[in-house]
């Protein structure tokens, strides 16, 4: 259920908020990007997606200089979502991380949509993030929390399995993952 949805946006930031997720969408300038989009697996796709530049966000909250990273966390509801459920011994909820320049680059971009619509559920609704230098699972699904942080945060797959997965999950095509090639 991704209707009413809050983000709360915290930590080391002059303006810390709650955001009901429709007020903040009318509030930011939403766009439409292409985006390449490549996972870990092997798999890629082109995806056209709507939402705002990460950065946009980052001006209205208004960080402190020591903040180096940033901290996203999604929903944790194992009664609605099955695999947390029957996971209970994994880290919950699923987080992720980028360093603040990262976080301010022009191409990170906050998604609110897919092929000209709301974003569905199964993409990550009703907020989700894009980074199209990234691995696909730093492209954290239906966020609850940003949070403005000094030292480098532990995310879920760094944390499960850091010689597989590591913090900055940039693409290098010349590099195989661990485990295939």
């Amino acid at each position: 259920k991704s209707r009413p949805w809050k983000v709360e946006v915290t930590g080391l930031v002059k303006k810390s908020a709650v955001y009901e997720i429709d007020n903040l969408i009318r509030k930011m300038p939403v766009e439409e990007r292409v985006y390449r989009h490549r996972c870990v697996e092997t798999w890629a796709m082109v995806v056209p997606w709507v939402g705002f530049q990460m950065s946009e966000l980052i001006k209205k909250v208004e960080p402190e200089s020591k903040v180096n990273y940033v901290l996203f966390s999604s929903f944790h509801d194992p009664d609605s979502a099955p695999g947390q459920a029957s996971q209970p011994d994994l880290p919950w909820p699923y987080t992720e991380g980028l360093t603040i320049d990262e976080a301010m680059s022009e191409l990170t971009f906050l998604v609110t949509g897919v092929y000209g619509h709301r974003l569905p559920s199964q993409h990550g609704a009703p907020l989700r993030l894009a980074v199209p230098w990234k691995y696909g699972f730093k492209s954290i699904k239906s966020i609850t929390r940003i949070e403005f942080v000094e030292k480098r945060p532990a995310t879920f797959w760094n944390t499960l399995i850091p010689r597989e997965y590591g913090f900055e999950s940039n693409v290098d095509p010349d590099v195989p993952h661990p485990r295939w090639s």
